[in-house]
């Protein structure tokens, strides 16, 4: 008639009703849950974080803000003071450099092209005389 103690309880929703949201979604998103869930492996959360606290880029984990560190506790590897990577998003404090000298070779090519076509033109043109 009763339960035995070894069946275990069915979770509870509360008062909703099989089509609530939250019942008829609950095998959905398995991959975003098994994420979040690995997050919880990472190192220095068992240790506990602080008010405020970003995670290593390399090994993702968890470093105070206080007091500042140069390298990881966990993995060791310098850290990038403008670059901080936060539970849901990545903080660059830093604008980027310029893409000068990216675009350099470009930019000469460029010029040794029209100096070409210059002596080509001023070679070919009829001369008055």
């Amino acid at each position: 008639m009763g339960e035995s103690p070894s069946d275990p309880e069915p979770k509870s929703f509360g008062n909703m009703s099989e089509a609530h949201w939250s019942r008829a979604r609950k095998d959905l998103n398995q991959e975003a849950l098994d994420y979040l869930r690995s997050r919880s492996q990472a190192p220095g959360v068992a240790e506990g974080g602080s008010e405020r606290n970003f995670y290593c880029m390399q090994c993702a984990g968890v470093i105070p803000h206080a007091p500042p560190r140069e390298t990881c506790p966990h993995c060791g590897v310098t850290l990038d003071e403008s670059v901080k990577r936060y539970f849901n998003w990545v903080e660059m404090n830093d604008p980027p450099r310029s893409d000068l000298r990216a675009l350099w070779p470009f930019l000469l090519g460029g010029i040794v092209l029209l100096g070409v076509l210059g002596l080509l033109v001023w070679s070919l043109w009829p001369n008055s005389g």
